[in-house]
């Protein structure tokens, strides 16, 4: 039978794609947001965090601890390319969430499964005229720099979607990109394939989550059932196939919450599919929203053990907005 024989997590912030330096550089970005949303489902500008909060992370902020925590995302990506190397899965399933990606908002399926031959890249480098330098390192750590196009799993693909339907599991699909510079994959997936999986080397099957638009976004509960799910479609596959998940995305952002980080990443640890229902959607909003691809990941390897994590609470600004930065592996 096929077997889920490895489970991976990791932020794809554009963090990851460049130096500490530039890390300050998005710390203006955050300041110019009049949205930043807090985990209690508030929506704040940078000027009222930090009336509400002081300059409380002040030395958080700095460039020495900045840089410190960006020495450390290289080796925690290795570590977990080099896990997958290891596992020698046929075929990965890259769960994360789309922002206009492939869809746009508005018209944007809950949850969708894609079963093209090829998955096939946005080029946003072609379309954005003269990119600030932070967006441009992240195009390219995005594989979006251009056409860029890494190998389906249309078969596996497509008895996951008939196996998840036959359980109940009302899914949206796609299996063509027509024209990639209107609507084509994103981050979530190019991040992935470029970063773990060796320039595409190993067929994906895309699952994408509507973690960003309301009303019809996913809740933690169902997501873990579905990964659930997932897996036993997956282990009543005839064939002896090794199968790879890895949930791309989160944690808490723009405005880090450790706490909230913490208690997601325990809950996984403990494979608590009662804490992870139990996060409250109210704390599942903007960027913080992509913790769902972990919990519908965690369903899916809830089988296996927990081996490694690393978690970084990263605060570009006295403020504290930035984002919680994380890896897990499970095998």
């Amino acid at each position: 039978m096929a077997e889920i024989v490895l489970g991976i997590c990791t932020s794809h912030s554009p963090l990851l794609t460049f130096d500490a330096g530039t890390w300050r550089e998005r710390a203006e970005d955050d300041k110019r947001n009049p949205e930043l949303t807090l985990s209690d489902g508030r929506s704040v500008s940078y000027d009222e965090l930090l009336l509400e909060r002081g300059p409380r992370y002040a030395e958080e902020a700095g460039i020495a601890s900045l840089e410190a925590q960006a020495a450390k995302t290289g080796p925690a990506l290795d570590r977990l390319a080099a896990e997958v190397r290891a596992a020698r899965p046929d075929v990965v399933l890259i769960v994360g969430d789309d922002q206009e990606e492939l869809y746009k908002a508005g018209n944007t399926p809950a949850l969708a499964i894609y079963y093209g031959d090829e998955v096939v890249m946005r080029p946003l480098g072609e379309l954005v005229s003269q990119p600030p330098s932070w967006m441009e390192q992240a195009i390219g750590g995005y594989a979006m720099e251009t056409t860029n196009r890494f190998p389906g799993a249309p078969d596996f693909a497509l008895r996951l979607v008939e196996g998840l339907m036959d359980a109940g599991v009302d899914l949206g699909v796609a299996s063509s990109v027509n024209d990639p510079r209107k609507a084509a994959f994103g981050h979530a997936f190019g991040f992935v394939a470029r970063r773990l999986l060796d320039e595409g080397k190993v067929p994906v099957v895309p699952i994408l989550l509507n973690t960003y638009y309301p009303p019809n976004v996913i809740r933690p509960g169902r997501c873990y059932l579905i990964g659930e799910l997932m897996r036993q479609v997956v282990e009543a596959m005839p064939d002896s196939l090794r199968v790879a998940v890895v949930a791309s995305g989160g944690l808490s952002h723009f405005v880090t919450d450790e706490a909230l980080d913490l208690q997601v990443l325990e809950a996984l640890k403990q494979h608590d599919r009662d804490a992870l229902g139990a996060v409250p959607m109210e704390a599942l909003r903007a960027g913080s929203s992509e913790i769902l691809c972990w919990i519908m990941a965690g369903g899916a390897f809830s089988h296996l053990r927990y081996s490694w994590s690393e978690y970084m609470p990263v605060y570009r600004t006295e403020a504290g907005t930035g984002i919680g930065l994380g890896f897990g592996v499970w095998k």
